[in-house]
């Protein structure tokens, strides 16, 4: 769950910190306000993309960070598999930077990180629905991926995504083997060449990270030795016969004090702790001396350390990959093509022995995950259904098509959301049929049915609210209020029937001093509540406005609409 915000330099927001709690958060303001400048910081942290764009005019840098408490056994997974941890309390804190210049970082707790790994973890924390999203609606493709969310076990899609696989890694070494002359040779050749580079790179699993660690203090090794050279003079003697050095001061004080304490036990005890003392700094100053020794770079051990990163790098680029655990298992299957190549016949004939196994257990494995998609589909249907009878929409009916294709690396099924608006009608494609209004409830209803099964705390809904109003406005207000019962829920909206059902209201405002604009975000007392709330409805705050709000305060907080 996100407790707290802190957005400093980014677009008009100069510095403001926003404290979230449990339930339904919502945030209003005029048009141009900001309120999707939060969002947007939340999205950074979340690993998403951010460009230097967002540095506040005059700034020299944007810094975002967030806290997060009560993760997921999913979140603390992946950190431990990136070798990251939440504090000592159990809260995590992601900070995110990015310069005037375009540079950017990442840290997770105290330690840096990749933006990579920071949109793992992020995607664990935080589900974001713009109106935007709506739009994946409109794309068939994305329905097999909501209805696989909403009830199909994972082991069901993780065996075909297996057994498939293995499948197509059979039937491409079959494909290699059984290619022409020409094309084996061209294979061949090209095969030798790109295994001959790698295996002579000789790439280790976590080598870039390392280099970049060594090339980081090359660069500031004598910035690092001057500050060696400040403590070694401290703790030696001056050797031109001037004052001695903290070692041979505290030796001496040790000696002081054991003299002193064959009189009384207590400056015996003195004795005893200041030899500790001087053991601990003589530890360190030898590891000082040892560091200030290993701060031997040279501009050629420099080079070597560019040209090596710019190795890895190149091949990286040239394997598609992102990291050199991947780029060692393209060598492997590229090693493992090149063996089928020039293998014999007998190699040849029990690929295809292997391949009508692997093709029954792909077979198998897809009716299994087409019968759970089966069923999942009517639940889906009655959930979905329910929720939009309770937004006013019980006459639409919403239908799961599930169609028999080729096998994909989804499996062997087209899944279409259908609707029918009307009864009576069949129901129709969604992206031929339903409005703006119907797209944004169903969009909601998904949201609301993926709540119960989603193991993500956080749901931000940014102005999901396009082409619905008064009661069914009232009605996606209550909701996102039943929703927010399980899941910290953050809503942005322009509507006052949504906004009153928030268990928290915060207030995007914006205001120009000395010519330059400033944002703030402030949490809204009741009184101010209201006002805003009125303000939303029209424009003018009057008496009549303010007794509007208040009956859809008292409506929300009752759970009626």
């Amino acid at each position: 769950m996100l407790q707290s915000l802190h957005i400093e330099n980014v677009a008009v927001i100069e510095k403001t910190d926003i404290s979230f709690g449990k339930g339904l958060t919502v945030l209003t303001g005029e048009t141009g306000a900001g309120k999707s400048i939060v969002i947007d910081a939340i999205n950074a942290l979340l690993g998403e993309r951010i460009t230097r764009d967002v540095v506040r005019h005059g700034a020299d840098r944007a810094y975002i960070a967030g806290v997060f408490d009560e993760l997921p056994q999913a979140v603390l997974a992946v950190l431990a598999e990136l070798e990251l941890s939440p504090e000592e309390d159990g809260t995590l804190l992601i900070q995110r930077t990015i310069t005037a210049d375009g540079k950017g970082s990442c840290r997770v707790g105290d330690r840096p990180t990749t933006v990579a790994s920071l949109r793992r973890i992020g995607r664990l924390l935080v589900n974001i629905h713009g109106q935007h999203e709506n739009q994946a609606l409109l794309q068939q493709e994305r329905h097999v991926e909501y209805l696989d969310r909403l009830g199909v076990p994972a082991e069901v899609i993780v065996g075909y995504g297996t057994a498939y696989t293995e499948y197509c890694r059979i039937h491409r070494a079959i494909k290699a083997a059984t290619m022409n002359e020409q094309e084996k040779e061209f294979r061949t050749t090209q095969l030798t060449q790109w295994i001959s580079v790698l295996e002579q790179a000789n790439i280790k699993v976590g080598e870039e990270q390392e280099l970049l660690s060594r090339r980081e203090l090359a660069r500031h090794s004598e910035k690092l030795a001057g500050h060696l050279r400040l403590v070694r003079g401290a703790m030696e003697d001056d050797e031109s016969g001037g004052e001695s050095g903290v070692l041979t001061r505290l030796t001496e004080s040790v000696a002081a004090l054991q003299t002193a304490g064959r009189i009384t036990d207590d400056l015996a005890d003195l004795a005893k702790r200041l030899q500790s003392c001087l053991y601990d700094v003589q530890a360190i100053a030898e590891e000082a001396a040892d560091f200030e020794d290993r701060l031997c770079f040279d501009e050629n051990e420099l080079n070597t350390l560019e040209d090596r990163l710019a190795l890895i790098g190149r091949l990286m680029k040239q394997h598609n990959v992102t990291d050199e655990q991947a780029l060692l298992d393209a060598l492997a299957e590229m090693q493992t093509e090149l063996q089928s190549i020039q293998s014999s016949d007998a190699y040849l004939a029990e690929l295809e022995r292997q391949l009508d196994v692997a093709k029954e257990a792909t077979i198998a494995a897809s009716r299994r995950l087409t019968a759970a998609r089966k069923e999942a589909a009517v639940r889906f249907e009655q959930d979905v259904q329910a929720q939009l009878a309770f937004m006013d929409m019980p006459h639409v009916r919403l239908a799961v098509s599930i169609e028999p294709t080729a096998l994909t690396s989804i499996g062997g099924d087209a899944v279409e959301f259908l609707i029918a608006s009307n009864p009576g009608e069949p129901p129709k494609s969604i992206a031929k049929t339903a409005s703006g209004g119907e797209l944004s409830r169903i969009m909601l209803a998904l949201k609301s049915v993926l709540a119960q099964v989603d193991d993500i705390d956080t749901l931000v809904f940014d102005e999901v609210d396009s082409g619905i109003s008064g009661r069914a406005a009232a009605k996606v207000g209550t909701l996102m209020r039943r929703i927010a019962a399980e899941r910290q829920v953050l809503c942005v909206t322009h509507l006052a029937q949504i906004a009153a059902c928030g268990h928290t209201h915060l207030l995007v405002s914006k205001s120009v001093s000395d010519g330059r604009t400033y944002t703030a975000v402030d949490a809204l007392a009741e009184d101010a509540r209201l006002r805003e709330l009125a303000r939303i409805m029209g424009g003018d705050v009057t008496d009549a406005a303010l007794s509007a709000a208040k009956e859809l305060r008292i409506r929300a907080e009752e759970g009626t609409e």
